[in-house]
C-alpha cells in the first residue's frame, strides 16, 4: 500500500500564541479522525512566529515523508506578505532534497465554514437569536483582516453575502482591521443607519463577527475598534461574535481540501492554488496599489 502524502497545514503568520494553540489543537484533531495520514502544522508569513511552518515540515520529514499535500489555512487571499509560501516551500526543498510537494485550494467562504459562523453569530445573540422577528432586526458586521489587494477584500465581501442568504438577517455588512475600507467604526455606522432605514423598531442591533481562523492581533485590534464605537453610541446594541476556531467543520474542509490535492482535482466553485495565490500574494504592496488604480480608471484610461 503507497504511503498518503502528509498534510500540511500552512496558517497565515501570527505571532500571538492563542493562536498557535488553536492550530496545534486542529492538527491533534485531524489526527485523531485521520490517523492514516501523518499531519504537521505552522504558520508562514511573519517572523519569530511561536510555530514556524519549516518547523512543521522539518518534523514531517524527520517522520519520514517524502511528498506533502500543503492546504492554506486561509478564509480569504492574504494580500502582500513578507515571505510567501512558496518560498517556504523552496526553501524546504533545498534542506530535504527529493521532498515533493501539492498544493491545495484555501478554505474561502466553505459551506461548512458558513455554518460555523452563523452558529457563532446565534452563540454571540444567546436567547435573542431564537425567533426569525429577532434574526430580522439584527444586521451582522463580517470583519476581515484587510489587505492592499482588491482581489483579496472581495473575498470577504462574497462571504458575506453567501452568509447573509437565506439565514433572516437584515443585513451582512463588512468591515477590514486595516488597509482597506471600510474600517470597523465606519462598517459599524452603515450597519446602524440602516437598521435606521429598516424601521423594525427598537434599537439597533449589531453582531460584530470576526473573519478568522484563530485568534490574534488583528481580531484584539477589532475588539477595540468595536468597543470605541458602542461606548460612542449607548443607543444600539453591540454584540460580539467568537472567531471560526478549530472545529470539526474544519477539519472537515481541510480534508476535503486534501483528497481532492492528492487527487489532482481542480479547485472547485473558482476557488484558486492555494500556493499559487500565496506566490500573487507576495507582490509588493506599490504593484497591488497600481492594479487597484488600473481597475478604478475607465477602459480608455488604461
Amino acid at each position: 500500500m503507497t504511503t498518503p502524502p502528509a498534510l500540511l497545514i500552512a496558517g497565515h503568520g501570527t505571532r500571538d500564541e492563542g493562536g498557535a494553540d488553536a492550530l496545534r489543537a486542529l492538527v491533534r484533531l485531524l489526527g485523531e479522525r485521520h490517523p492514516e495520514v501523518p499531519v504537521a502544522g505552522g504558520f508562514f508569513g511573519v517572523p519569530a512566529s511561536p510555530l514556524p511552518l519549516d518547523d512543521a515540515i522539518d518534523g514531517l520529514v524527520g517522520k519520514g515523508a517524502t511528498r506533502l499535500a500543503v492546504i492554506p489555512l486561509l478564509t480569504a487571499p492574504t494580500g502582500p506578505v513578507p515571505e510567501a509560501l512558496p518560498a517556504v516551500l523552496e526553501r524546504a526543498g533545498e534542506r530535504h532534497p527529493g521532498l515533493g510537494h501539492v498544493c491545495g485550494a484555501e478554505l474561502g467562504p466553505h459551506p461548512q465554514l458558513l455554518d460555523v459562523l452563523e452558529r457563532r453569530l446565534d452563540e454571540a445573540l444567546g436567547s435573542g437569536a431564537r425567533r426569525p422577528a429577532d434574526r430580522a432586526r439584527t444586521t451582522v458586521l463580517l470583519v476581515g483582516r484587510g489587505a492592499a489587494d482588491p482581489y483579496a477584500n472581495a473575498e470577504v465581501v462574497r462571504a458575506a453575502r453567501l452568509l447573509w442568504e437565506g439565514r433572516g438577517f437584515a443585513g451582512v455588512e463588512t468591515a477590514f482591521v486595516a488597509q482597506a475600507a471600510p474600517d470597523v467604526p465606519a462598517g459599524l455606522d452603515r450597519c446602524r443607519a440602516l437598521a435606521a432605514a429598516a424601521g423594525t423598531g427598537g434599537p439597533a442591533r449589531i453582531v460584530v463577527l470576526p473573519y478568522f481562523l484563530f485568534p490574534g492581533g488583528p481580531v484584539e485590534r477589532l475588539w477595540m475598534q468595536a468597543e470605541g464605537w458602542a461606548a460612542a453610541h449607548p443607543d444600539t446594541e453591540v454584540y460580539a461574535a467568537q472567531v471560526i476556531g478549530p472545529e470539526a467543520e474544519v477539519a472537515d474542509v481541510v480534508m476535503e481540501r486534501y483528497r481532492a490535492a492528492v487527487a489532482g482535482d481542480p479547485p472547485r466553485g473558482g476557488a484558486s492554488c492555494g500556493c499559487r495565490a500565496a506566490a500573487e500574494d507576495a507582490r509588493q504592496p506599490h504593484d497591488a496599489a497600481r492594479e487597484s488604480a488600473s481597475l478604478a480608471a475607465g477602459p480608455g484610461e488604461r
